[in-house]
């Protein structure tokens, strides 16, 4: 139940956080969504280093990862909005433009979410976990 609680009010931080994040830095149709892509960027490093640094501790407590992974980050990046992106730059004509984006978003985040689970493992002083376990709980 503990989890259940962590997740909702992560929810409203990280809804509250991408909607400042979105309200900050606005784009209009056919250009090229940035603040999605920071956001995005953003939520996939620091998703690594929370795992790298923080999920590695025995000590952590499934609903502190629940909160902050599927809660804060869950709903500060979203894939919804990278294909709404992909999608209205698709209608106004610009496929180079949505293609670059696609790739910078899926590369970006992959390298991001490396550089994060180094930086977290290093910080935690642990060598880079090799696998993620949940302990057999659904987060």
């Amino acid at each position: 139940m503990r989890a259940y609680l962590a997740v909702a009010v992560g929810g409203l931080i990280g809804t509250g956080l991408r909607l400042a994040f979105d309200l900050a830095f606005p784009h209009g149709d056919g250009e090229f969504p940035v603040e999605t892509l920071i956001v995005n960027l953003t939520g996939a490093f620091a998703l690594g280093w929370l795992v790298g640094g923080v999920w590695t501790r025995p000590a952590t407590p499934v609903w502190l990862k629940a909160g902050l992974g599927s809660g804060v980050i869950g709903s500060f990046t979203t894939l919804s909005a990278v294909m709404a992106s992909l999608l209205v730059l698709t209608r106004e004509h610009q496929s180079w433009l949505a293609a670059g984006y696609l790739l910078v978003s899926v590369v970006g985040g992959l390298v991001l979410a490396a550089a994060g689970l180094r930086i977290g493992s290093l910080i935690a002083h642990r060598p880079m976990p090799t696998e993620v376990s949940d302990a057999g709980e659904t987060l």
